[in-house]
């Protein structure tokens, strides 16, 4: 049987309403000694050495063909192996400000 995939994006998510953000600031300006970390003890320093970021993450991928400038695609091969991987964070990082962007002037 297939299992359905629920994604959800920055632009799916529901805005925060004025209670839900009012609420956020409350806890915002909370100092750290008044959270009660007891149910789930804090991370000691040697254990966030070996953390790994994004360890459980794994997000879908689909292949592509796309024309890239010659000297655009050796510049990133110059740079080692993992050139497509290399691509994807340009690409990840210019549409994150992009949303970004998109979003200060929708709250403007």
């Amino acid at each position: 049987m297939k299992k359905k995939m629920i994604r959800h994006t920055l632009r799916t998510l529901p805005p925060l309403t004025d209670r839900q953000r009012a609420s956020l600031m409350k806890l915002a300006v909370r100092p750290d000694s008044e959270i009660d970390t007891s149910d789930l003890p804090e991370m000691t320093d040697e254990q966030w050495k070996n953390a790994k970021r994004g360890h459980f993450y794994r997000p879908l991928k689909r292949q592509i063909t796309a024309r890239v400038d010659a000297d655009v695609l050796d510049w990133l091969k110059a740079q080692g192996k993992g050139y497509q991987s290399r691509i994807n964070a340009i690409l990840r990082r210019e549409m994150l400000a992009a949303l970004g962007s998109a979003s200060a002037r929708k709250a403007g």
